[in-house]
């Protein structure tokens, strides 16, 4: 059997990290200084969601597929979040959708048939993660999943998905569209 090997994909995180766009900043007040108490204790202040982080399906839904409750974060396994992974390079224009076509060509140029995916970590790669900042950039012009794509991840059943940007969903499919949990309105 090969070697595991872990890849960290997490973001820097600090006072000054890209928020979603109405998120109050972080706040990390240092509570004990080394120099003067002997050890370093900090409070931090931060809503969810801010910086790398991973959805549980409780996030979005009331209820898993099976109808059951969904779960949190901390009522999943830590395996639900790791395994054998492969990287998709998904070619799509700023602000566009990513389609199941984008997905079976990411899937050709990285050798693997998506039906080799059932249980596999999907990484979606869009270029997003090199425009890391608090710009129109990433949180506006990004690329996004809907309908199609979600219907191509249930067909070929991952494990998970992640995505080098600020959501998996489209912009205009979040409260910056005016759509998204507070407003919902999605046609």
């Amino acid at each position: 059997m090969g070697k595991t090997r872990l890849v960290d994909l997490s973001h820097p995180f600090g006072a000054d990290m890209p928020l979603w766009p109405y998120f109050s900043k972080p706040v990390i007040d240092t509570m004990h200084g080394l120099a003067k108490s002997g050890v370093l204790s900090q409070r931090i202040t931060v809503v969810m969601h801010s910086g790398t982080h991973a959805d549980s399906p409780r996030h979005v839904m009331e209820r898993d597929f099976a109808g059951r409750r969904a779960r949190y974060t901390h009522e999943l396994p830590l395996d639900a979040y790791v395994g054998d992974a492969v990287c998709l390079d998904i070619k799509v224009e700023d602000w566009g959708l990513v389609k199941a076509s984008h997905l079976d060509d990411a899937c050709d140029r990285a050798n693997i048939k998506p039906e080799e995916l059932k249980g596999m970590v999907v990484v979606l790669r869009t270029g997003m993660h090199l425009k890391y900042d608090d710009s129109k950039d990433y949180y506006h012009y990004s690329c996004g999943c809907g309908r199609e794509a979600g219907m191509w991840f249930q067909k070929y059943m991952p494990k998970c998905v992640a995505m080098d940007q600020q959501a998996l969903d489209h912009p205009l499919h979040t409260a910056m569209g005016k759509n998204g949990p507070t407003q919902m309105n999605l046609p």
